[in-house]
């Protein structure tokens, strides 16, 4: 498998693109960090290419799937993983951070599949997207209407594609309470946060039953992972999150 991971630079989507190469497939890491990308590579396997891209550009991000497919000598699975997530109450997520947010979680997925869509569709491929509970599954949490708002947003796109683009087998991965790997594998989704206003908010998330004490071990998010994307779209959706700790 010919295969394309966006956000591969920290957290799962590094995690996803090592594990990828690990197996044996032929993988592009694409993120903004090219040093890390660099690292990353190394871990995968020998041909695993580095590819700088910033998805908020989107020449940077055209330019990189095209290098991308180049180099893989085309492309049968597309994996966007990029996402951030800042924690504030509504009000004071302001202009800048709504765009932040969307260019990054929506119009970048947008924009990544727009470049990807030519060769996934000569080779029938499968487009990935990382998602999360709170998009559609359970109401939107305390202190998350940004990443909530984008990440539903962004289960929409995904159904707009498959349905203008049948021929392409787009997924959604729901994925709850991963921390990832080690070191620069290590999910960094909360860099940036308010620690204080965080530690205010998750006994509420606790509380609701959004949180239930575990975390996804990263082998099994990984096995599952690996499974959906080798089904080639057939499932339009699956989530994954830890079993409940045992009293």
């Amino acid at each position: 498998m010919r295969a394309v991971v966006v956000g591969a630079s920290s957290g799962l989507g590094r995690c996803i693109g090592v594990d990828l190469g690990r197996r044996g497939d032929q993988v592009a890491l694409l993120a903004r960090r090219y040093d890390r990308l660099v690292d990353a590579a190394k871990e995968a396997s020998p041909g695993t290419l580095a590819i700088a891209c910033d998805v908020t550009d989107e020449s940077s991000c055209q330019a990189a799937i095209e290098e991308a497919a180049a180099g893989l000598g085309g492309i049968d699975a597309l994996v966007y993983a990029t996402g951030i997530g800042p924690l504030a109450p509504i009000e004071k997520h302001d202009a800048d951070t709504w765009r932040r947010v969307l260019e990054t979680n929506v119009i970048g997925a947008a924009v990544a599949t727009n470049a990807a869509l030519p060769y996934l569709s000569a080779s029938r491929g499968v487009a990935a997207y990382l998602s999360t509970l709170g998009a559609t599954l359970t109401p939107a949490w305390p202190g998350f209407a940004g990443y909530h708002v984008s990440k539903a947003a962004l289960e929409k796109l995904v159904e707009a594609f498959r349905v203008e683009h049948p021929a392409v087998g787009f997924t959604r991965f729901v994925v709850s309470d991963c921390g990832g790997g080690e070191g620069d594998a290590r999910t960094e989704f909360n860099t940036g946060w308010d620690m204080a206003y965080a530690a205010q908010i998750m006994p509420v998330w606790r509380q609701r039953g959004y949180l239930n004490g575990a975390l996804l071990e990263l082998e099994e998010f990984l096995r599952v992972f690996d499974t959906v994307l080798r089904c080639g779209g057939t499932i339009p959706e699956v989530t994954v999150m830890p079993r409940p700790p045992v009293a």
